[in-house]
Order: structure tokens, then C-alpha cells, then sequence
């Protein structure tokens, strides 16, 4: 029989109500608050505990952040993380090397279940992985939900609700995101 964390790194139904899915959701957030409550001098480029959670490769996460788990996170080389970010991390999210978020932006993983009962006595949800390719520029206040892939080099623009994956190179804006040309 599976844990609820094996069913949630599995891509199953999983109750969020769950003692060692809890205790990882509060190592995560003391991780999150030393890092946001550090003076940037004392800090750097990501806190010591944070850093211990989110694999980075010469990331700056700019505080205030938050994170689920922090487990689930793969930054690249030179990401930047502007203030305000929001990552729910309940499956892998993966952004490439030299991606630029902006102040703001949400990345949820988790689906919650559609039945009420299901939804909120049971918390079941279901986590499905985003992955954003390399050099992508994301502008603040977007929103990508779970299951999306953005292409190598597209731009999505502020305040956009990313509902399905965007091609490489591709410019997408608005509520649901749609492609527009790109201009130069």
C-alpha cells in the first residue's frame, strides 16, 4: 500500500491531510521564513535552509517566497525569482537555466478534487508537474497551473493565467493565456 507522498510523487489522488506530508509542509515553511526574514546581506542568494530543500543551480530568490515543499523545485543556472513568487510544489516543478519571473508569479501543481465531500473533508487533490524550458520570461502576477509546459524562450506576459503548455519561442497574454504575435 502506498503513502499519500508516494501517490502524490506518483500522479495519484492523495489526501493532503496526511501526518508526513504535514511535517514536510512545515519544514518548508521555518526554510521559508528564515529566508524571508533574513536581511538580503545575511541571506545572499537563497537562505541556508531553503537552499537545502530546492535543488538550485546559482538561483536568486528574492524575498518575500513561498513554496509547499521546496522539495519538488529544480531551478537552472541563473534563474531569478522575483518577489512575491508562490511555487506549490505537490509534484516536480522544473524551470531551466537563465529564466526570469516576475514579482508575483503563482505556480500551483495541485488539482483539487471536484466533489465537495472528496474536496474538503477527505482533501483529496492530485499534483501534475510544470516544466518551464530555458530562458523563458514570465511577467508578474502570472499564474501557471498544473500540468503545463512553456517552451525554450517564450514570454508570458503579467498577469496571464497559464492554462495549457506554450510552444517554444511563443508569446502568450491574458486570461486564459493566448498566443500573440511576437514582436521585435
Amino acid at each position: 500500500m502506498k503513502t499519500e507522498r508516494q501517490k502524490m510523487e506518483a500522479g495519484e489522488w492523495y489526501t493532503c491531510l496526511d501526518e508526513e506530508l504535514e511535517a514536510l509542509r512545515v519544514a518548508a515553511s521555518a526554510a521559508v521564513h528564515e529566508h524571508n526574514t533574513l536581511p538580503p546581506t545575511d541571506r545572499g542568494k537563497i537562505a541556508s535552509k531553503l537552499a537545502r530543500l530546492v535543488e538550485a543551480e546559482d538561483a536568486i530568490v528574492e524575498a518575500p517566497f513561498h513554496c509547499a515543499y521546496g522539495i519538488n523545485i529544480k531551478l537552472g543556472k541563473d534563474v531569478f525569482l522575483n518577489a512575491g513568487c508562490t511555487i506549490l510544489d505537490c509534484a516536480t516543478v522544473t524551470i531551466g537555466d537563465q529564466c526570469q519571473l516576475g514579482p508575483n508569479v503563482q505556480i500551483y501543481c495541485a488539482e483539487h478534487h471536484k466533489d465537495p465531500v472528496k474536496r474538503s473533508v477527505d482533501g483529496l487533490e492530485i499534483a501534475h508537474p510544470v516544466s518551464i524550458g530555458k530562458r523563458v520570461w514570465i511577467g508578474g502576477g502570472a499564474i501557471i497551473l498544473a500540468g503545463v509546459s512553456i517552451g525554450e524562450g517564450a514570454v508570458i506576459g503579467a498577469g496571464s493565467v497559464v492554462t495549457k503548455d506554450v510552444e517554444p519561442g511563443q508569446v502568450v497574454v491574458g486570461n486564459p493565456a493566448r498566443p500573440i504575435p511576437a514582436s521585435e
